[in-house]
């Protein structure tokens, strides 16, 4: 592994704390998350992910509305922690939202029968491995950013307020901004017991 690869690992932290002062460009991230979606890879090159990259007011849009989707089911007296962690998101520069096609993985499946069953399983493997690109490749831009998942509670009104099409799955959500705080310890567990070599 180079050193270059092995640091932006370790680099990649979920960063809770993330402001609108970002360190590089909106143009430089939209050409960092286009070359993670053109090179990332996919079951029988489906390349079946979709993203939407959300910036400014479109991003404030964003978790507004999650807000005013859990305030609907949230017991009011419980609300007040879920606001603040929403607030937290909000106040980043902007948000990445990975979809997957279903109507991609819904070809597939009729064309190849066989690996029928398998074809959503390859789809959300395909959207995890793009989410980490993403995610890594901004955090070696000196961005933060934390994984989210209010999916599918705000499926329908994302779609609907961004005019994307009825097969687009949404699969997570990456607010991100920069760093106002260090990530927290991380404790690992023995690489020893998670990885067997046999030669």
């Amino acid at each position: 592994m180079s050193a270059n690869f092995s640091e932006a690992l370790k680099t990649r932290r979920s960063v809770y704390g993330i402001s609108k002062d970002i360190p590089v460009s909106e143009a430089r991230i939209e050409e960092v998350i286009g070359e993670a979606v053109k090179h990332t890879p996919s079951a029988f090159n489906s390349q079946s992910a979709r993203v939407v990259v959300l910036f400014g007011e479109q991003h404030d849009k964003l978790w507004t509305i999650v807000k005013e989707t859990l305030r609907k089911i949230v017991p009011a007296d419980n609300f007040s922690s879920t606001e603040q962690k929403l607030a937290s998101f909000q106040s980043g520069y902007g948000t990445v939202l990975f979809f997957e096609d279903q109507a991609v993985v819904e070809g597939l499946q009729e064309q190849f029968a066989l690996y029928k069953d398998n074809f959503p399983v390859w789809s959300n493997q395909s959207s995890g491995m793009l989410q980490f690109v993403v995610w890594t490749a901004l955090a070696a831009e000196g961005i933060g950013a934390s994984l989210q998942h209010y999916n599918p509670l705000i499926d329908d009104e994302v779609k609907q307020t961004w005019s994307l099409p009825a097969s687009w799955k949404l699969i997570a959500q990456l607010p991100f901004g920069a760093p106002t705080a260090e990530p927290g310890d991380k404790a690992f567990s023995p690489v020893e017991d998670r990885l067997k070599v046999f030669k």
